[in-house]
């Protein structure tokens, strides 16, 4: 008997050993794969680097160069790359676990490898070649480093693969995460409105109000946004950034453009800057994202663009009418069989890997969600279009205004705004979206019915009918991620009466907006040291959510609690600057956040009294005290670095997101992040000057450049970007000639 006991167990111990190592080695091989296709020839690129480590990439070729971005790039960080590749691939969850089958979920849904396969061969042979030369640069440096690579059998990629990575990414710019996850979920759609009714102000101040929201602005909920190669819940609703450009009229000199982006300081959509240059005429300074053969902003000799995210209603769902068994859904007079697919998400938990079994659906609109209400088809603006990677590489190429809008009219890129100057003076802001173009007739801001064939529109609105600005009167242009109809001051700015409704184009102001029209408003010239005070300013206007918020502590009955009425006292004679110098300014840093993301994210209004008692809290526990120095609060931390910031949650100096650590601080991690500052002087060479909060190497703490541009960057403090050749040769402290493994 006991023999008998003794070998059921040892069978059970030795099923149990072959489940764990199946669990623990499934994934690489079911994930192995023999198509990837890739060019039989050999790349070349000089990979140079300045005092602070930004590449600059050399070659013959644009595709050489390609080649030289990625092998740079993975130099400073192939943690990140490794992230977003597998991503692009579907596998991100054997890196990340749950959060990361999220994403691969997501991948399956909107097809983002069906859309690469089908699109990815129609673009022109040149920009093809492009994303196959950043795919060797990949491949070759996992080989060489083989104890760096997370996940096996992840290389090699090919261009298809980091194709897919901008089908799937893209959406969640312009708010998809906020429709996808509540119907995942099965929780309520956040609440719809409609656009605001300006009110008349005299042209004394931005006219449109906040509280209105569109539905896109709701943030993608924590399944789909918690993890890095995405922005986080709020770091996607919050995304933003602050743009300037600057006649040469106005500034008494050049033409000037600031680019001022708030993104992740860490992960796959933070920005890395380099600067690339081929003997085919590419040439350009700026930064891309992990995963990009290009830049997505900056400048070259003649022009340069920055973005701010906007946030058009770019998504719409449909109710479908499903017949009993569920596998048929009507639309128009005829039932049409619902696609359906399942995949295998891996899940990694601890050292094994579940493989999680989900259906995908789909019909004629788009991806299809299945919860206990129903089945909901979603359809998005730009869906199943990836002629981006090819408009970002002409822009790149691009020699004038003319040209720079002939590619933005094809309505390629999905959205975001492009703020523009160039060397001939020109200044220009053009509200840029792949806006459905919408039958009249119907509410596009709620459900729609699935079985209406009218219903489903086919692709963007013509680039004419979108808002646009070119050498205004006012000598200058900016965006804060508010309406387009607050753009460029009084007599300049363009009306919401003069576009259709169906566009749903935001109305909303950020604080940011409101300080920068004014101030440039009231501005006589604008030199640089003028549009530096602009930029850098840590301003709150007592006006929107900010102004509700100082109502309701100013009306608040303390009489109970002394600690909390001096603080609440304290913040009334606050002077409205998150610059460290005011002894409020700690606790209004603490208190405005809450309050920010709830009338942004459409979330309830938080209670004042709850949030007060919690914030003073916060200060007495970590500080002995209410009023702490804002700077001893607000941090710029990374490795041993460990400075005091300035700015708050919504001030053009911004320090938007923050992590509270174990000691109290705040370590902000979404903020001021790329900033660049070109010029372009009559008769002169363009020149540039930039910084980042770290360095070029985010994720090598053994490198010079992990953190060596930090006390610059809490200076505001600018440093040059060596743009022409000779500056580079001149400045580099290393160079090296890279070439691919045939």
């Amino acid at each position: 008997m006991r023999k008998s006991l003794g070998r059921i167990g040892f069978a059970l111990l030795l099923l149990v050993l072959v489940a764990f190592i199946a669990l623990a080695t499934w994934e690489p091989f079911w994930a192995k794969r023999g198509d990837v296709a890739l060019p039989d020839r050999t790349y070349t690129a000089e990979i140079s680097r300045d005092e602070f480590g930004v590449p600059h990439i050399y070659a013959a070729t644009d595709a050489d160069v390609a080649y030289g971005v990625a092998v740079a790039h993975s130099e400073d960080d192939f943690s990140t790359l490794q992230d977003v590749i597998a991503m692009s691939r579907g596998r991100y969850g054997a890196i990340a676990g749950e959060e990361g089958a999220a994403f691969d979920y997501a991948y399956h849904l909107l097809d983002a490898r069906g859309t690469a396969e089908r699109e990815y061969p129609l673009l022109p042979a040149d920009t093809r070649a492009l994303f196959d030369a950043y795919a060797v640069g990949l491949n070759d440096f996992a080989e060489a480093h083989p104890g760096e690579v997370k996940l096996a059998n992840l290389f090699p990629v090919d261009g298809v693969d980091v194709a897919a990575g901008f089908a799937l990414r893209q959406p969640f710019f312009f708010g998809l995460g906020g429709i996808i996850e509540p119907l995942v979920s099965g929780e309520p759609l956040r609440p719809e409105y409609g656009p605001a009714i300006p009110r008349d102000t005299g042209g004394a101040a931005p006219a449109i109000e906040p509280a209105e929201v569109i539905r896109t602005e709701a943030a993608p909920g924590p399944d789909l946004a918690r993890a890095g190669p995405l922005p986080r819940g709020e770091e996607a609703a919050l995304a933003g950034s602050n743009a300037f450009a600057v006649t040469p009229e106005k500034s008494g000199g050049p033409t000037i453009l600031v680019s001022n982006s708030h993104q992740p300081w860490r992960g796959g959509v933070a920005w890395y800057e380099l600067v690339v240059e081929s003997e085919e005429g590419w040439h350009y300074a700026g930064a891309n994202f992990p995963g990009s053969p290009f830049p997505f902003l900056g400048h070259n000799e003649h022009l340069g663009w920055t973005n701010t995210v906007n946030t058009p209603d770019m998504t719409d769902i449909y109710r479908l009418e499903m017949n009993e068994d569920e596998t048929q859904y009507r639309i128009g007079g005829e039932w049409r069989d619902l696609e359906a697919r399942t995949v295998t998400l891996p899940v990694k938990l601890g050292p094994v890997t579940l493989p999680i079994r989900r259906t995908v659906y789909r019909s004629v609109h788009g991806p299809v969600i299945k919860n206990d209400e129903g089945f909901f088809a979603v359809r998005y603006g730009g869906i199943g279009n990836l002629g981006q990677l090819d408009a970002y590489y002409r822009l790149n190429k691009a020699t004038s205004l003319e040209e720079f809008e002939r590619i933005l009219a094809r309505m390629d890129i999905p959205s975001t705004n492009f703020i523009y100057g160039d060397e001939a003076g020109n200044i220009a802001y053009v509200y840029n979206a792949a806006i459905p173009d919408r039958a009249k007739g119907y509410d596009w801001r709620t459900v729609l019915p699935g079985d209406d064939p009218r219903a489903i529109w086919s692709g963007p609105v013509a680039y004419e009918e979108l808002p646009r600005y070119v050498n205004p009167a006012s000598g200058w242009l900016y965006n804060a991620n508010n309406t387009p109809y607050t753009a460029a001051g009084a007599g300049s700015d363009l009306s919401p009466e003069d576009f259709a409704p169906e566009l749903g184009i935001e109305l909303k102001q950020t604080n940011r907006s409101r300080r920068a029209w004014k101030l440039l408003s009231e501005a006589g010239q604008l030199d640089r040291a003028t549009l530096e005070a602009i930029k850098y300013d840590t301003g709150y206007d007592r006006s929107g959510y900010v102004a509700k918020l100082w109502d309701e502590l100013e009306a608040l009955d303390l009489a109970d609690d002394g600690e909390l009425a001096q603080a609440r006292d304290m913040l009334m004679g606050w002077d409205f600057t998150a610059d460290s110098i005011g002894e409020a300014d700690a606790l209004a840093l603490l208190m405005i956040r809450e309050f920010m993301s709830s009338s942004y994210q459409n979330k309830p209004w938080p209670d004042v009294r709850a949030e007060l008692d919690k914030q003073v809290a916060h200060l007495e526990t970590h500080f002995g005290r209410i009023d702490p120095p804002m700077g001893d609060l607000l941090r710029l931390r990374q490795g041993k670095v460990d400075l005091p910031l300035d700015g708050g949650s919504d001030t053009l100096r911004a320090s938007t997101l923050w992590d509270v650590d174990d000691d109290g601080r705040l370590s902000v991690r979404h903020g001021d992040s790329f900033i660049q500052w070109v010029e372009w002087l009559p008769g002169e060479r363009v020149s540039s000057r930039s910084i980042q909060p770290f360095g070029a190497a985010t994720t090598r703490p053994g490198s010079p450049h992990y953190t060596d541009q930090a006390a610059l960057f809490v200076k505001h403090r600018l440093k040059p970007v060596h743009f022409w050749r000779e500056d580079v040769l001149a400045n580099a402290k290393s160079r090296k000639t890279v070439t691919n493994r045939r």
